[in-house]
């Protein structure tokens, strides 16, 4: 079950999490796999039960969107008060919603990083605290790692495969060979695709959050009405850059602001998008000509543009490649993706210890080397760890 859920409606949904306390760490029933996830990197508060790593038994998500609307984007300390008085009950709600008591889980996985700082933590605290008391193994997992695994729930294709990431925070293309590797290929040397959205929108005097609305602006604007720059640097290069095209669309309003002369917001948005959406298309399709044949998932929250989509479309047809997205609800965040992406982790037996902080900047790379696994079979220790 899917859903969302205001303060007042999740109000005395937290006796599930009521239990004993200083149990010992144990694996519940892999076979089924079922794991409880929480997700607190930025403004949703989160948690879901994942059977499998692919079959979503609740998927609950308390929005922050309306607090943050009235401050133009989120405030980290807002934010961070935001999930304490959510937190215990959305993860009640989850437990409910799925029909799942706390002694059926396998583990419990919690999002760590990147992200704020004081999001992450109130998560971590939970996720832990909860762990602890019902003697579950702990998984932590890296935010985009998550996104990466969001189309696992809706079918979407094995390894290997190529990723676009492109959300507020992030803008990076991967290549999945397996489910424990990650190569970067490219990522964006300034602002993020999601936050070239975002600035663009306040730009325009667009609430919050921008993506979403650029989108439904563009719609009935004119993409060739302003040459806006596309940034493609290196002739090898899949890294990005969207902090030029950003400063070409501020200079565009200031100087008509200035002049007095009047410009149509749909055609601003419709020519920024377009820019958009070709660098990431076409620095996609570079990387699908070093990786033939691979399949190509675009995830995070960008990754719900329309604009996007028909241009991957198009360009997948013509180059003969193919891809796929997760639907919509499971491209902005959420938890059942957190719990897809530990799926890995719990079938290889590698967990977390309680000392397991939160890292704002958790590299990817560290992570799938093991960052702060405690706990792993002999024969597979993390890379770190290994004997000769």
């Amino acid at each position: 079950m899917e859903g969302t859920m205001d303060g007042a409606a999740m109000a005395g949904k937290d006796s599930a999490l009521l239990g004993k306390t200083g149990a010992e760490p144990r694996a519940g029933d892999q076979e089924e796999g079922l794991i409880l996830a929480v997700e607190t990197s930025c403004d949703e508060t989160a948690a879901a039960v994942v059977e499998g790593g692919t079959r979503i038994r609740s998927n609950i998500v308390s929005s922050q969107v309306a607090i943050h609307r009235r401050f133009g984007g989120v405030v980290p300390e807002v934010a961070s008060r935001g999930h304490v008085e959510q937190i215990t009950a959305v993860m009640a709600a989850a437990l409910e919603d799925a029909g799942v008591h706390p002694r059926d889980l396998a583990a419990v996985a919690v999002t760590y990083g990147p992200g704020l700082v004081g999001a992450l933590l109130v998560g971590l605290m939970a996720a832990k605290t909860f762990a602890w008391v019902h003697g579950l193994p702990l998984i932590g997992v890296h935010h985009i790692v998550g996104h990466l695994f969001a189309h696992r729930l809706a079918g979407g294709p094995e390894p290997p495969w190529l990723a676009l990431v492109v959300s507020g925070g992030h803008t990076e293309l991967i290549y999945i060979p397996n489910d424990h590797t990650f190569e970067v290929l490219g990522r964006t040397r300034d602002d993020a695709a999601g936050e070239a959205f975002d600035k663009t929108a306040r730009a325009l005097g667009l609430p919050y959050p921008g993506g979403p609305q650029i989108d439904a602006l563009a719609s009935s604007g004119d993409p060739e009405r302003y040459a806006f720059p596309r940034s493609w640097l290196e002739e090898e290069s899949l890294d990005f850059s969207f902090s030029g095209l950003k400063t070409a669309v501020l200079n565009l309003l200031n100087d008509a602001r200035q002049r007095g002369d009047g410009v149509r917001p749909e055609d601003v948005a419709a020519s920024f998008q377009a820019a958009v959406v070709e660098v990431l298309v076409e620095k996609t399709v570079r990387a699908v000509r070093r990786y033939p044949g691979v399949p190509v998932v675009v995830a995070g929250g960008v990754a719900a543009n329309s604009a996007l989509r028909r241009e991957m479309d198009r360009r997948a047809e013509e180059e003969g490649f193919l891809w796929s997205a997760p639907p919509l609800a499971l491209c902005t965040d959420n938890a059942a993706m957190i719990a897809a992406a530990a799926w890995p982790r719990l079938s290889r037996g590698w967990f977390h210890g309680m000392d397991l902080n939160a890292r704002a900047n958790l590299g990817l790379e560290a992570w799938a080397a093991g960052d702060g696994v405690a706990a792993f079979p002999p024969d597979d220790p993390p890379d770190g760890r290994r004997r000769n």
